[in-house]
């Protein structure tokens, strides 16, 4: 039962961050469509601005948040920079 309600929890507890990327110039929308693939990528949109593309990222803990963006997303060949934010609450 303790280990049901600690599953349960964590369900609730995901961690998740934003990720504002910079794409080499003319490639925003391959980019994107590489994260819409990508798993641990919730949402994700084209803006404008000094960003190019935003993408919400949830997992089941701050150490995978950190592996996506780190070994996925920021390896991506077009990405040229991220700026990430880690939700708190």
């Amino acid at each position: 039962m303790v280990k049901f309600i600690t599953n349960v929890l964590q369900l609730f507890s995901m961690a998740t961050a934003y990720v504002l990327i910079n794409t080499d110039m003319g490639y925003e929308g391959e980019v994107l469509k590489q994260l819409k693939e990508m798993q641990g990528v919730k949402e994700v949109y084209l803006v404008y601005g000094v960003y190019d593309i935003i993408a919400k990222i949830e997992a089941e803990s701050m150490e995978q948040v950190k592996e996506i963006i780190t070994w996925k997303i920021r390896r991506l060949e077009k990405v040229r920079s991220t700026l990430s934010m880690i939700v708190m609450e």
